[in-house]
């Protein structure tokens, strides 16, 4: 779902490009919008929630930003301003892939027979890929810009562009293979 209005009055939603399509459908790219918690009635409702908009949702979650949503809608903008400035790209199409790439495939179950936990792998449904990646993502911008001199915005745009490339040394891209990995064990 589209619309014709640009994100941040600057960066166009239309012709972004998606490379899973199973995850397609539960990212949107509308301009952000206040939605005050809207979404928390129904359980596919988020999917119709801008993915900027839940990714800044995330990113407040933890740490110093904590309810200080104006505050981290501005690290966004900067970052999406960064990343454009270094990539050429368009940031939210950047956000997507990144979005994509961070989200694991396979994941651990625990079920019990008899008294005795089994480790079971499992495949992971598409809503549940895009909400994992968010927390990945927001994570991992968390731990990077503890007590450290460069700015957040810096932070937010390396770490998504680290995970848009699927760069393995992105924190993001490192989770995702580690679930994937216990995963694979699990089979």
């Amino acid at each position: 779902m589209t619309t014709d209005a640009k994100l941040f009055g600057r960066w166009e939603t239309e012709d972004v490009e998606f490379a899973d399509r199973s995850t397609k459908r539960y990212i949107t790219l509308t301009p952000v919008a206040h939605t005050m918690g809207q979404h928390a009635n129904k359980q596919f409702e988020k999917s119709e929630i801008s993915i900027v908009e839940r990714f800044v949702n995330r990113l407040m979650q933890t740490g110093e930003n904590t309810g200080k949503k104006e505050k981290t809608m501005g690290i966004v903008s900067d970052a999406f301003d960064e990343i454009h400035e270094r990539t050429g790209d368009n940031p939210v199409e950047v956000l997507v892939r990144a979005v994509e790439n961070a989200g694991p495939r396979e994941e651990t179950v625990t079920l019990k027979y008899g008294g005795i936990s089994v480790p079971k792998a499992v495949d992971v449904a598409p809503q549940r890929r895009v909400d994992q990646s968010l927390k990945f993502l927001a994570d991992a911008v968390q731990n990077a810009s503890y007590k450290t001199p460069r700015s957040a915005h810096e932070v937010v745009a390396d770490e998504l562009i680290s995970a848009a490339k699927y760069d393995v040394e992105c924190t993001a891209i490192r989770k995702k293979e580690e679930v994937e990995r216990v995963a694979a064990a699990a089979r």
